[in-house]
């Protein structure tokens, strides 16, 4: 069985394009160069700029987060895991 991959869902599509603009160093990054710098598809921070996109693995929100200059909390909120368990959830009593 392979390890579920845990999904981070992009914050805003605005405060990625307005992180792009003034990188951690001062610079503007295009799409092309941040998704290169980031080892993705340029496609894929497209689709995340223009909302056709929410959600990429954990590896790529850090690899985008780390050339933006940012933590990845930042620009992400993780997810559930994509393979979740069917486990029911124990609650806690609250009597």
């Amino acid at each position: 069985m392979s390890t579920p991959v845990l999904l981070y869902r992009l914050v805003s599509p605005t405060l990625l394009r307005t992180l792009m603009r003034r990188t951690g160093t001062g610079a503007s990054v295009s799409v092309r160069t941040l998704a290169q710098k980031a080892g993705l598809p340029h496609g894929t921070v497209g689709n995340l700029l223009t909302g056709d996109q929410e959600s990429v693995a954990e590896v790529s929100a850090r690899r985008i987060a780390d050339v933006i200059g940012v933590d990845i909390l930042v620009l992400f909120i993780p997810m559930q895991r994509a393979a979740a368990s069917t486990a029911s959830p124990v609650l806690a009593d609250s009597a």
